[in-house]
């Protein structure tokens, strides 16, 4: 019988690897209310979750991330109070796990802000921000994931507190992934070089760039990473950038096609990992999948 490699073996060996699109924006596509959380549904209506994880796994995905994102004590409010913390990590873990089957798919334990600003820019102490994320950290390893991902950061001081909440939750591995929204800044005017050289030392498997503004701005901070780092990474960006009707409904103008022609360039940058953010759905997944394996 052959082994399964682990998300590690292949990240090491070189593998190229594709990993899921978008949650959020798909979740409302598929009838979840403008304003709720995406984890609502880990309790309400799991059978959706599920099936969104099989239809990125179709498309190609050798990764999918929990429904976690927000998934913590500073961020789970009254929609999720069907349960605990503890209990809505391990609940999102299993419908993953259940969409995974015997597949030879990995399993990324999602975990993003806590949506509260670290002193003395906001009101959190560190020591407040590591119980959180170590909570939620050893939910998701508990459950059975096969990494952690610390994304969509933009504070050094958040996400280095994310990523040793993460490495002391287990011996797993570890993606630290930031989001340039002001084009190779955070909003907090951090760049891929200081990323790197606050993440690189806590012992991450690889770094990370996902969601941003456009596709534009997210190769070029690829590019910058590149140049500082030797470490694989992980790219999901934005299916472009978002557009707003009259009618508060939002729509992303990159086609399926063209973000899997772009997924190309990403590769000859240094991409290891591929996938997409916010707008990226499970048919822009598939032509990014073609694109990966077709190398």
């Amino acid at each position: 019988m052959v082994t399964k490699m682990t998300f590690l073996e292949r990240l090491r060996g070189g593998d190229l690897m594709v990993s899921d699109g978008a949650t959020g924006t798909n979740l409302q596509d598929r009838g979840l209310e403008r304003g709720k959380s995406g984890e609502a549904w880990v309790f309400e209506r799991p059978e959706e979750i599920v099936r969104l994880h099989i239809d990125f796994i179709q498309a190609g995905s050798d990764i999918i991330l929990t429904c976690t994102f927000g998934a913590n004590c500073m961020r789970a409010g009254k929609e999720i109070a069907a349960g605990s913390v503890e209990e809505l990590n391990r609940r999102a873990v299993k419908l993953a796990r259940e969409a995974v089957g015997d597949l030879p798919v990995f399993v990324a334990g999602s975990m993003g802000p806590l949506g509260q600003l670290i002193k003395p820019l906001g009101t959190l102490t560190v020591e407040e921000a590591y119980a959180a994320y170590l909570q939620q950290a050893k939910a998701l390893v508990e459950g059975g994931v096969d990494l952690l991902l610390v994304e969509t950061q933009f504070d050094i001081a958040e996400a280095s507190t994310a990523v040793k909440a993460a490495k002391a939750a287990g011996s797993l591995p570890v993606v630290c992934s930031f989001s340039y929204d002001r084009g190779t800044r955070t909003m907090m005017g951090t760049n891929p070089a200081k990323m790197a050289e606050a993440i690189v030392p806590l012992g991450v498997d690889a770094l990370g760039i996902n969601c941003g503004r456009s596709l534009e701005e997210n190769l070029k901070a690829l590019k910058e990473l590149k140049t500082v780092s030797s470490l694989p990474v992980w790219f999901k960006p934005n299916a472009g950038l978002p557009q707003v009707d009259a009618s508060g409904n939002t729509s992303y103008s990159v086609t399926p096609q063209e973000m899997g022609a772009l997924a190309a360039e990403w590769l000859a940058s240094g991409a290891q990992v591929a996938g997409g953010c916010c707008g990226t759905s499970p048919q822009h997944l598939a032509q990014i999948a073609k694109t990966v394996k077709g190398k």
